[in-house]
């Protein structure tokens, strides 16, 4: 159905960046360091930085957790994710018994320049586990699968197209909040960098290092230059 379509094209637009390419007879010449960045570095003296931030900030984030949320499990495993060719990437995730799990791909841990930048990305995956997110997530993309599921069905639509439909309101139901959660991740993470001994703004500086996504109809995360502000007004009050 054509307003299936168009859905499908909107959430496809907001997780797909697009490069527009044409014939040019000569390119002009770049330098060699401009065609490729160069991969992350890790070293053993990268590693020893890991392990010596973790000790510092999981104490903090499991009572920052208990404080908070006194119910949900607040034993933090902080680990590397160490599988072949994974990006600069960490994530929050939780195993099969609703343990939180902080996971640091290496080229992550190669990528970050000081303690500080690992200190509040790690503080900011805590925070994640701490607001509630993936649950919260979950529910959103619950809701979007019903109403899109929903409307499918009652215009009498085929199972196929009624399982597209499903499938298609959950990603986009996933996603309504997820700048919003970005952004709550951002301050309590900063709460929990300072906690821990670490300069939050100094932290911040890391998103110097990645693409800016802008501000995306459907997209994934806010505009660096709005997560800067909002460590920088939570880093004031501290």
């Amino acid at each position: 159905m054509r307003w299936i379509a168009c859905l499908a094209l909107i959430a496809l637009a907001s997780c797909v960046d697009v490069v527009e390419t044409g014939q040019t007879p000569r390119p002009a010449p770049q330098p060699a360091a401009a065609q490729r960045p160069a991969e992350p570095v890790v070293t053993r003296a990268k590693v020893e930085q890991f392990h010596a931030v973790v000790r510092r900030v999981e104490p903090v984030a499991e009572r920052e957790c208990r404080a908070r949320v006194p119910r949900a499990n607040c034993d933090f495993r902080i680990v590397i994710d160490d599988r072949p060719g994974q990006p600069v990437n960490a994530y929050q995730t939780l195993d099969r018994n609703g343990q939180p799990i902080l996971a640091f791909t290496l080229p992550m841990i190669g990528a970050v320049r000081n303690a500080d930048e690992l200190a509040f990305v790690m503080g900011h995956e805590a925070a994640h586990h701490i607001a509630g997110h993936i649950p919260r997530q979950q529910q959103s993309a619950a809701v979007g699968a019903l109403v899109l599921g929903g409307i499918a069905a009652v215009t009498g639509a085929g199972q196929g197209t009624v399982d597209q439909a499903v499938q298609l309101g959950a990603g986009v139901g996933g996603r309504v909040f997820s700048k919003e959660f970005e952004l709550e991740a951002d301050a309590l993470g900063t709460a929990i960098a300072h906690k821990a001994g670490f300069d939050p703004m100094r932290g911040v500086a890391f998103f110097s290092q990645i693409p800016d996504p802008g501000n995306r109809f459907l997209g994934t995360h806010p505009p660096n230059a709005q997560r800067v502000e909002t460590v920088r007004r939570v880093a004031s009050q501290l």
